[in-house]
């Protein structure tokens, strides 16, 4: 197949309006055309590069995410991710509010990961204040975090299977999350939005109703995680989708600042509650999981196998969960209890203080991070001792790993940007910030 169609007109063909033979304008044009080269190119669009827009409103983007890529044919030779179009701020919200006001807006961030993230903004806050919480409160911050990273991973392996054309399992890890948010719903009141973890400690106490929703999901949650994994281990459209699809070499992973399911899935043992330990992860017994192969089917695995390994270390947290108090005892810097604010004065004035003028920390800077269910989520936050930040910084793994969609999608087809960027699972409310 030649790489150009060409089509080739004659003006004598044409007619021209009459007019004198002796018309000095007509000879003029008829000899300017006698001279000109009248063929007329038109490249086949098939043997030239393209560019296209993926987004930011394509559904297979999982949010608000722009790709500017550039194809031959099927073949995507570069790609460029624009991140931007929610517009939040969440940073310079941060500078404006209270350290107490700004909790809410951490569950907006990673909305699939809410009690993650307030656990994240909380341990950074205590970090700077000098506050030391109760050993209750650090076993119940790791059952809800433990709780998060299955749910969020449930739904980055029921959303990547579906995006590659298997929807039932999007239904059976929905089915399970339920379960889940329906504890969420009994700890703190709410589903989806939490607020559940406070400076100092936690909205309210874990509860026996609690523990027994669990124990009753941990009992259920292998055979029906075995069950999902089955059905997509089988498919060979799943496995032919995503094997050797989205691969990104070890180096350039640590290099471009992967973290997480995708760090480990390259084969780098790199996990935050072992590596640099926080709250009581050192009290309990898990696997780092890594796999070789970097590609979204290795990704896929480490999502599978760490959602056992959660599984796992939350009968280890709930048969270790010692009673006490889960809130610290400095009523100058937390809050006190609802039942308490609406009945004392004395309780209702530090409310008022505390959320409004805030806890006024010491002036100094601080960083702190936790492994959240995407990678490092971390939050750095300068202080000038009032009772808001002066700076505030998000770490948020989304955006560092969205950053790395050039090398991932080059060299592939069309149709695998839909499988990778599955396998990313990223959630664009915390790489917008």
């Amino acid at each position: 197949m030649t790489g150009s169609v060409s089509f080739t007109y004659d003006h004598r063909n044409f007619s021209l309006p009459s007019r004198p033979t002796d018309d000095p304008e007509r000879s003029q044009i008829l000899a300017a055309l006698e001279d000109q080269d009248t063929t007329v190119v038109l490249d086949d669009p098939l043997q030239n590069t393209m560019i296209l827009n993926m987004g930011p409103q394509h559904p297979a983007t999982h949010g608000v995410l722009r790709l500017l890529i550039k194809l031959d044919g099927e073949t995507v030779l570069a790609a460029v991710p624009e991140l931007g179009y929610l517009h939040r701020g969440y940073e310079k919200i941060a500078e404006a509010s209270t350290y107490h006001e700004f909790i809410p807006h951490t569950d907006r961030l990673d909305y699939l990961s809410p009690l993650s993230n307030n656990v994240a903004y909380v341990l950074a806050v205590e970090k700077l204040a000098g506050i030391e919480i109760p050993r209750r409160a650090k076993f119940i911050r790791v059952l809800v975090c433990e709780m998060a990273r299955i749910a969020s991973h449930l739904v980055a392996v029921g959303s990547m299977a579906m995006d590659v054309g298997a929807l039932t399992v999007l239904l059976w890890t929905f089915r399970e999350r339920e379960k889940l948010l329906d504890i969420y719903d009994v700890l703190c009141g709410a589903r989806f939005t939490t607020s559940y973890t406070r400076i100092g400690g936690l909205q309210q106490d874990w509860t026996d109703q609690c523990t027994a929703m669990l124990k009753t999901f941990l009992d259920h949650f292998g055979a029906d995680l075995a069950e999902v994994e089955s059905l997509l281990q089988h498919n060979r459209i799943f496995i032919d989708r995503c094997e050797n699809v989205g691969r990104i070499s070890r180096e350039d992973a640590i290099a471009w600042g992967l973290t997480g399911p995708l760090l480990r899935a390259a084969g780098v043992p790199r996990d935050l509650r072992r590596d640099v330990p926080y709250l009581v992860y050192p009290e309990l017994d898990f696997s780092v999981i890594t796999f070789p192969e970097s590609d979204a089917l290795a990704r896929f695995y480490v999502r599978m196998a760490e959602m056992r390994e959660s599984a796992g270390m939350l009968r280890q947290a709930l048969e270790k969960l010692p009673s006490g108090p889960y809130n610290a005892f400095e009523t100058k810097r937390v809050l006190p209890q609802k039942e308490k604010t609406y009945t004392k004065m004395e309780e209702l004035i530090h409310d008022f203080m505390l959320i409004n003028l805030g806890i006024d920390p010491p002036v100094g800077e601080v960083y702190h991070a936790v492994e959240s269910s995407k990678g490092e989520l971390g939050f750095y936050i300068v202080s000038d001792g009032t009772g808001h930040p002066w700076r505030m910084k998000i770490r948020s793994p989304s955006t560092c790993n969205l950053s790395t969609l050039p090398i991932m999608l080059k060299g592939g087809m069309v149709s695998d940007i839909v499988a990778v960027i599955g396998s990313l699972d990223p959630v664009m409310g915390e790489a917008d910030k």
